[in-house]
This record gives structure tokens, C-alpha cells and sequence, in this order.
């Protein structure tokens, strides 16, 4: 009986996303996809299902809670890709939560894989809409944050470039300094000497962390682990 209402749940969820994905793929103007009675009827079928197996079924409550999940994400899409937005592009959201998991996470591994998860989107066309968001693909982006969080902590910290490197989740001194040679054409110690010489300790810690130009071309070729 349990196994036939989930089939049932499940059933209903995948003929409604199936609609809604067919609509989206067309990118079709305003006003158009799922009329507004119709969501809010599949919705309240959703979570009175989730309401009603919470107690014998968690397992079919939650496939219910996730799938209304997904409705209103995908909702959110179509409309966004209706009033302008480049389809298959990071809506903001996605983007700040995404930029917010980088910033908390530069010193331990980071993954295409988390940041889709992330994202909530598929990873096989993850990298191209971050590329699209920031620039710039995952890789690339997250070497150069790490750069710039090691620039930072070496004009206000006393700590040692093996510290900073794993701070900022690389491997160690030598990874550390490979990077930031290709990226500046110098070793970290030298470029820690000129800046500490220039005077810029204080007002590095009074502003944030430096910006470096660092293109997508010069991490094509890594052959290494870099923490991404």
C-alpha cells in the first residue's frame, strides 16, 4: 500500500515536470507555460500529500516536498527567461549563493560537482552558466579567489606562505608559489617583500582583499591538483 501511494506521488511529480521542463525549453514570452490555478493546484496537491504521508510515509512526504521544490524553482526560471534572461543562465540567487559557498569554502577542496549542488542545477550544463555569471569557468574562478585571498593574507598577516597556502586550500608552499608565478610573473616571497617595502600593510587591511587579473587561458593547462 505504501509502495503503491508513492508510485502514485512520484507518478503525478514527474508528469507535471515533465510539462514544465517541454514549456521552458521553448523560452516562450511572458504570461505563457502553466496558467496560475493549474501550479497552485498542482502545489497544494503536492504538500497535501506530503501532510498526509508525514506520519506513515516520511519517504513519500518528502519526494512530495522536494518535487513542489522543484515547481517553483522551475516556475521561477521560466519567468525569469521571460523577462529577458539569457536561457540556461544563473538566475541571482543561484549566483549569490554560489559566490557565498566560494568565499566560505577557499580553504578546503571545492568541486564543479558542490558548486552545481550548490546551484541546484545539473552538472553537465553547470559550467557553462557559471561561465556565462562570472566570466570565467569554475576552475578559474575559484584559482583566482584563492590568489587573492593569499594577496591579502600576506600584506596583513604575519604568516608563513606554507601557512597561506593551505589556508587558501593549496596544496602547499611550492603549489602556492607555481600559481602565483604564472598569475604574476613573480614568486610570492618577492611580491610579499615589494608590497610590505611600498607601505601597504595598513591599508590593505583597511579595504578588501586585492583584485588580480587572472584569465581563464592560464588555468587550461594546469596538470595539477589545485583544490577545484
Amino acid at each position: 500500500m505504501v509502495s503503491a501511494r508513492r508510485s502514485g506521488s512520484m507518478k503525478f511529480a514527474a508528469d507535471h515536470l515533465a510539462e514544465s521542463h517541454q514549456t521552458n525549453a521553448t523560452n516562450p514570452p511572458a504570461g505563457a507555460g502553466l496558467p496560475l490555478p493549474c501550479l497552485a493546484r498542482s502545489l497544494a496537491k503536492l504538500l497535501e500529500t506530503a501532510r498526509r504521508e508525514l506520519d506513515s510515509d516520511r519517504e513519500a512526504a518528502k519526494a512530495s516536498l522536494v518535487t513542489a521544490s522543484s515547481i517553483l524553482q522551475s516556475e521561477i526560471e521560466r519567468s525569469s527567461g521571460a523577462n529577458g534572461h539569457r536561457p540556461g543562465a544563473l538566475a541571482n540567487w543561484q549566483i549569490a549563493r554560489v559566490r557565498a559557498f566560494i568565499e566560505e569554502n577557499l580553504h578546503s577542496n571545492i568541486d564543479t560537482r558542490d558548486l552545481s549542488a550548490v546551484a541546484q542545477r545539473s552538472p553537465a550544463h553547470f559550467s557553462r552558466s557559471f561561465k556565462q555569471a562570472f566570466g570565467e569557468p569554475p576552475h578559474a574562478y575559484v584559482i583566482k579567489r584563492r590568489l587573492e585571498r593569499a594577496c591579502h593574507l600576506m600584506v596583513t598577516t604575519s604568516e608563513s606562505l606554507s601557512e597561506i597556502a593551505l589556508s587558501v586550500g593549496l596544496a602547499d608552499h611550492a603549489h602556492l608559489s607555481k600559481l602565483f608565478q604564472r598569475a604574476f610573473g613573480q614568486s610570492p616571497s618577492s611580491w610579499r617583500r615589494g608590497h610590505k617595502t611600498q607601505g601597504s600593510i595598513s591599508r590593505a587591511g583597511a579595504r578588501e582583499e586585492r583584485s588580480i587579473d587572472v584569465r581563464a587561458d592560464d588555468w587550461a593547462s594546469t596538470d595539477e591538483t589545485t583544490g577545484t
